[in-house]
């Protein structure tokens, strides 16, 4: 299985939302992403839903502030669409 198939398959999630937001990242930007951004990106893939779903609403600021990063470019990805 490919890296990208890899994550793929771990974008799915438990919840709707997560999978189209995360999928959507891998698909548009995810192989032109900095090494550390895509090393942020599979953090977030092992991060439990509930967690996941508060940073990328804003209820909760992730300390490691890489992947706060990586999560407000994900929030505004989304504000796109």
């Amino acid at each position: 299985m490919s890296e990208l198939s890899r994550l793929r398959w771990l974008c799915r999630r438990g919840m709707k939302e997560l999978d189209v937001l995360m999928t959507q990242y891998l698909e548009v930007r995810y192989e032109d992403a900095s090494d550390l951004d895509q090393k942020s990106f599979r953090d977030l893939l092992d991060m439990q839903d509930p967690d996941l779903y508060a940073f990328l609403l804003g209820q909760k600021v992730c300390l490691n502030d890489d992947i706060q990063s990586l999560i407000v470019t994900l929030r505004s990805l989304n504000s796109r669409h």
